[in-house]
């Protein structure tokens, strides 16, 4: 696996996710994750370091993942995403036009019964706050960058389905795979306190290709 490496130092690892990768093995034996291409980047690159990501993604979901390199920057980043100090922002392409130019969704998530991989609004589940604004509207769809206040499993996914416009690609959850053949969410935006300086730091990570396309083709009325 090529890592894209979007920022490194003493402290940190950010990797840009392509689509496709899991973030760490689900299963005993499991291989091919974005871990262990970062253990064989750390590797390469003759550093000794543990494997310590920060937060996850979903496996065709792209963008940046924050690693820590040392403990203290683990326990600084565990501490930062409990105090909502990592900031994550995402762009989507959602089915259908979506009215509001910006608003909140604020609907609890919960594991879903009869799935054990999905998740559903549930009002027994955790707290889930996702702020979105438009971008941009094409016929049957709609770009939308969404800001997480909190960190639940498939929270987007489920909270964009929630409102009745699910993410384009996504078939778990009601979207269907008309301009592109995965769910479409990608991580634009990492923001971060730098755990000795305290700096803030950020990381923008390009488009995917297929993201660009299924773009492009909306744009081209196609």
């Amino acid at each position: 696996m090529e890592l894209n490496v979007l920022y490194e130092d003493d402290f940190t690892l950010v990797v840009n996710k392509p689509s496709g990768y899991e973030v760490h093995p689900s299963e005993r034996g499991q291989r091919g994750t974005l871990a262990h291409g970062v253990a064989a980047y750390y590797e390469m690159t003759g550093q000794d370091v543990r494997i310590r990501h920060i937060h996850r993604i979903d496996k065709e979901t792209t963008g940046p993942v924050l690693y820590a390199k040392n403990e203290f920057a683990h326990y600084q980043y565990d501490k930062a995403m409990r105090e909502k100090e990592i900031e994550r922002i995402y762009l989507a392409l959602a089915e259908g036009e979506l009215a509001q130019d910006r608003g909140t969704i604020n609907l609890p998530i919960g594991q879903d019964r009869h799935h054990s991989t999905r998740r559903r609004v549930s009002e027994t589940g955790d707290p889930a706050v996702t702020h979105y604004e438009t971008v941009e509207r094409f016929e049957g769809y709609t770009l939308v960058r969404l800001r997480l206040e909190t960190g639940r499993t498939h929270q987007i996914r489920v909270h964009l389905a929630a409102i009745g416009h699910p993410l384009a690609g996504d078939g778990l959850y009601g979207g269907k795979r008309t301009v592109i053949s995965r769910q479409a969410l990608h991580g634009e935006r990492l923001i971060w306190p730098h755990p000795w300086t305290g700096e803030r730091l950020s990381v923008r990570a390009p488009l995917p290709a297929d993201f660009e396309a299924a773009l492009a083709k909306l744009r081209a009325g196609e």
